[in-house]
């Protein structure tokens, strides 16, 4: 067709005749065109591809994902002086053509005709909308007829300032900018309004190159169309001749701007795009939602801060790695700066900031620790053995200056949950988001260690157990064929043996022999589906006893969720992340369950709602899940850990009585835990490497993991009042104890008491050898 029509309108030049072209041009509309051109009414609506946005619940900022910018612009918000600029750029007779531009299309024709090519256009504002709307964007005569009437179909069904308001958000910018006030953003930070005239000249000439002739991938073809801009404004009249010569000698201002992310959340804003991608498919990226979180913005950056401190911590304990300079520049990374060695004394280096500012690092600064590289470990005698002249390092700022830091190798992962109803209020998933996309919050499966004796413990209250009940830490010996030896010996993590000893005082000291007997007594089948009653998956749960030293794989997020049933009081909550979810206009789209622990509402109703997104409010309580009573007897038992246990430097530090929890730390010091609560926070966290191996002797849970979750809730309870949840009526105290009163007989007021000493008859009974 394209050869057809080229050889029409080579004849039509010869003859010369303009009667001729428009004879020519209507049989071929009538014939070719007019059958294939959209229909208008169809695309009537000219629904703007907007990016969704993500924000915390307080509405800050985390995320904006879209494949175009775009931030709408009605025309009277448009200033007069960017409509101007925009005319003289594009098509000064708008205003008073019918769509098209007669003259200007005819030498157009003519003009391609006699170079063989379609490079020249003469395309109006309305051609334009016409093309960005409904055709692409290639050269060709049958586009251009195509475009022509359909621009004079918008004239007839548009105002002028309605066609042109399409063009003000429609058209591409360059940088993925979409519309001028989207490029206002990308190129200058500002809003339309706060442009001045050389900026609005500049913005109005790119629609002619954009991808080429914009401001920042080439400057100088970029000053010259905003240079030809302003001159065409002052000879249309919109500016004077002292406006011309003051914007057109205006250095340069432009520089590619992000979106302005008001608040670091990298994580959530990540999983939120994949949850809402795989909901809506592609198009969710242009339907300019507003997402709001659950995440509080405070306990997020708490969050962030005492993972990264923790992190770091650890990390400072095993050795500075030495690395050769390197010509690859480094990247900053949490709160790690990166600086520049200009030169080195004895015992000090004076390095440069991003600032360009200098300063000196001491030897307490560089000297922290002894120096690691392939031929050993060190203690470092000079500035020398860590550092060299030239190369970059990372700095973190301390009190008074600055010190000598590296990334940590060591990963981790911290998330917090409101256990009265699964909402997520603070996520981290790693020590930089950049660094590693990897959200080991949710996605890290790792074995659990003694954080999951707590849920042995409470099977063992269904039982009938009491927390003062007595079992034996000895020694103990079990039948394993899958080992080389053919017997499993579990060991306490002291290396020491204990006779009687009350599962409360197990719990808090964290004895392996005690939980690995409870399972064993309370049968292995059941203590899996009392964990199931959890957040944990009983089809990946270990099928034997060392179910209970925390042998089972586990994410973060599962950890803390099923924490939060003993926080709640015996409630099942689902986590979710998705607070509500409005339209460009602010009118609902979805709301994310409401859910309560309340236990004097409704019937729950079994449909899953972990990490949905329904569409209608609807306050539901949460699946009673595990007695209240158990919980009660549980959470005195965890705050007993926090007491006098393994976790006692969290009430030295915190100083309350509210808070309860377990530590957990796996097989050769490979995963460290903390899981702890009150009533209104429920937290944990994990220490670890990505490709597993040790932490290295004597780094367990207690000094790892433990300091981190103190960290954070220095800073989340802070002037949070202690909370308690009421003594469920069939629970008694005594002046040590509190225990369950059973409704059943064969458990009523009963406490167990396992032998201290077994026979092999009675260990062969148990399961044992």
């Amino acid at each position: 067709m394209k050869h057809l029509l080229y050889a029409l309108l080579k004849v039509t030049s010869a003859i010369g005749g303009v009667l001729s072209i428009g004879i020519i041009i209507a049989v071929f509309v009538a014939f070719l065109i007019l059958p294939q051109m959209p229909k208008l009414e169809e695309n009537a609506d000219f629904e703007l591809q907007v990016p969704f946005s993500v924000y915390t619940q307080d509405g800050k900022l985390i995320g904006e994902y879209g494949k175009e910018r775009r931030i709408p612009l009605s025309f009277s918000d448009t200033p007069q002086l960017l409509v101007d600029a925009i005319l003289a750029a594009e098509d000064d007779g708008f205003f008073e053509h019918p769509g098209i531009d007669i003259k200007g299309i005819i030498r157009a024709l003519l003009a391609n005709i006699q170079s063989g090519q379609t490079a020249q256009g003469a395309s109006t504002i309305t051609m334009q909308v016409a093309r960005n709307f409904f055709l692409s964007s290639e050269k060709t005569y049958s586009r251009k007829l195509n475009e022509l009437f359909l621009a004079l179909q918008l004239e007839r069904q548009y105002s002028k300032e309605q066609i042109l308001e399409l063009y003000l958000n429609k058209i591409f910018l360059g940088h993925r900018a979409y519309g001028f006030a989207a490029a206002a953003k990308v190129y200058y930070d500002k809003t339309v309004d706060e442009l001045d005239l050389a900026q609005i000249a500049m913005l109005a000439g790119l629609p002619k190159a954009p991808s080429q002739s914009n401001p920042v991938t080439n400057p100088e073809r970029a000053v010259k169309r905003r240079n030809y801009v302003l001159g065409r404004m002052k000879q249309l009249g919109f500016i004077t001749e002292q406006e011309f010569e003051s914007a057109k000698n205006q250095a340069l201002t432009a520089e590619k701007y992000a979106p302005d992310i008001e608040f670091d959340a990298p994580y959530m804003a990540e999983m939120v795009r994949q949850h809402l991608y795989e909901q809506y498919g592609e198009d969710i990226y242009g339907t300019g939602y507003k997402v709001y979180t659950t995440l509080d913005s405070n306990l997020q950056t708490a969050s962030d801060q005492s993972l990264r401190k923790g992190l770091i911590r650890y990390d400072r304990r095993h050795g500075f790695r030495k690395t050769e300079k390197s010509t690859d520049p480094l990247n900053p990374y949490g709160h790690l700066q990166v600086a520049t060695v200009k030169s080195l004394a004895d015992k000090t280096a004076t390095i440069e900031l991003a600032n360009d500012e200098q300063v000196e690092l001491n030897w307490e600064e560089l000297a922290w620790s002894r120096v690691k590289s392939e031929q050993g470990s060190k203690k470092p005698s000079s500035a020398k053995d860590l550092i060299s002249a030239g190369q970059q390092i990372y700095i973190e700022s301390t009190e008074e200056n600055w010190r000598l830091a590296q990334i940590p190798q060591i990963a981790g992962a911290m998330i917090t949950l409101d256990p009265k109803t699964g909402a997520i209020k603070a996520l981290t998933g790693g020590f930089d988001f950049n660094l590693s996309k990897f959200n080991r919050a949710v996605q890290a499966k790792r074995q659990a260690g003694s954080n999951i004796k707590p849920f042995i413990y409470s099977a063992a209250l269904e039982k009938g157990y009491r927390s003062l009940s007595k079992v034996s830490a000895e020694p103990l010996a079990i039948k394993d064929d899958s080992l080389d030896e053919g017997v499993w010996l579990p060991g306490n993590y002291s290396g020491k043996f204990y006779g009687y000893t009350t599962l409360r005082e197990a719990l808090s000291k964290s004895l392996n022999l005690v939980s690995v007997r409870l399972l064993n007594s309370i049968g292995i089948q059941f203590g899996i589906e009392h964990l199931g009653k959890f957040n944990f998956d009983t089809k990946t749960l270990p099928r034997g006893l060392s179910l209970a030293l925390g042998s089972a794989d586990v994410t973060p997020i599962q950890m803390v969720s099923s924490y939060a049933v003993f926080a709640n009081g015996g409630y099942r909550v689902e986590p979710y992340f998705i607070e509500r979810i409005v339209d460009r206009d602010g009118n609902p789209v979805a709301t994310s369950p409401s859910t309560s622990t309340c236990p004097y509402c409704p019937a729950y109703s079994n449909q899953d709602t972990s990490y949905a997104v329904q569409t209608s409010v609807t306050k539901k309580p949460t699946k009673l899940t595990l007695s209240p009573a158990n919980a009660y007897v549980m959470t005195d038992m965890l705050q007993e850990v926090v007491r006098s246990g393994t976790a006692i430097e969290a009430k030295k530090r915190l100083g309350r009585s509210d808070i309860g929890g377990k530590t957990g730390t796996t097989n050769d010091f490979k995963d460290a835990w903390f899981s702890g609560f009150n009533h209104n926070l429920v937290t944990s966290v994990w220490v670890g490497f990505d490709q597993p191996r040790t932490l290295g002797k004597r780094e367990s849970a207690t000094r790892v993991a433990l300091p981190i979750w103190i960290d954070f809730m220095e800073i989340a309870l802070k002037d949070m009042p202690e909370t308690s949840i009421a003594r469920p009526d069939n629970i008694r105290a005594t002046d040590n104890e509190f225990y369950i009163v059973s409704n059943r007989p064969e458990y009523k007021d009963k406490a167990f008491v396992l032998d201290t000493i077994q026979t092999e008859t009675e260990q062969k009974a148990e399961g044992l050898f």
